[in-house]
């Protein structure tokens, strides 16, 4: 017989079945923590492969993104429509220590805004805040009726629109820039940058439902683990809840 070619001698005894392991009984359960700037701290939990060897399991959850309705983060459900996405940056013992990574609106909310006989207008901008977090972000707004108004349409002209959008560019920059990622987030919740753009727009046309719809995180920062310790407080923290104060949400209206 030719070496090399009973392959039969190789494999072993034909018939015998692998030994089947739980994929399970190797892995182990990660808590996720959101920052003190939230009600709720914990988030939900995640799976990882126990380290062994030269694999580590911090390193397979470091960079992990969970996406977590703002109604769950703050026990609200007016806020349901704002979506956070939280980054896992650090662990500490078995919670996964989480930093801001983009913020958006659902689509039902977006689609619910957008009528016939109104103008929508739209900007983004880059900012970059003072903890050196650089944002892009994303703002609408809608026209509305001026007061007694009789016609049935409010389009916006060309050049209004132009400058409507150049103030809330100039508003985004200014409100960001000054202001760090933990402040940022605190205004993105009552909407307060979306009041001084409707406030400073009035005189130009009369909009409405000003959203900050979408933010995300061009370029992140290097991660420090003292600061993100204390964006995080101690492990037994409840966090805070922001208070929208006077915002209140818009109705869904049949015309415009």
């Amino acid at each position: 017989m030719a070496i090399g070619k009973n392959k039969r001698l190789s494999k072993g005894k034909k018939g015998l079945k692998k030994k089947i392991i739980d994929p399970f009984s190797r892995k182990e359960w990660y808590e996720i923590r959101a920052p003190t700037v939230f009600e709720t701290r914990i988030v939900g939990k995640t799976l990882v492969n126990r380290s062994q060897g030269t694999k580590n399991a911090v390193d397979y959850l470091k960079n992990r993104v969970v996406e977590v309705s703002l109604g769950d983060l703050n026990k609200d459900e007016e806020q349901a429509f704002r979506k956070f996405k939280l980054r896992v940056d650090e662990v500490a013992g078995r919670n996964c220590l989480t930093s801001f990574h983009s913020m958006s609106i659902t689509t039902d909310k977006l689609r619910s805004l957008v009528k016939k006989w109104q103008s929508m207008i739209e900007a983004h901008v880059d900012v970059k805040t003072t903890d050196g977090y650089i944002l892009r972000l994303f703002a609408v707004a809608f026209t509305k009726r001026h007061v007694g108004q009789t016609k049935s349409t409010t389009y916006a002209q060309s050049s209004q629109v132009r400058a409507i959008r150049k103030k809330m560019t100039d508003i985004m920059t200014n409100e960001v820039s000054s202001s760090t990622m933990r402040e940022v987030i605190q205004k993105f919740i009552p909407e307060s940058i979306g009041r001084e753009i409707e406030k400073a727009c009035h005189v130009i046309y009369p909009i409405q439902n000003v959203l900050i719809k979408k933010c995300k995180v061009v370029k992140f920062p290097k991660v420090d683990a003292q600061k993100l310790l204390e964006s995080h407080g101690s492990l037994e923290d409840t966090g805070s809840k922001v208070v929208k104060t006077d915002f209140k949400e818009p109705e869904v209206q049949a015309e415009v």
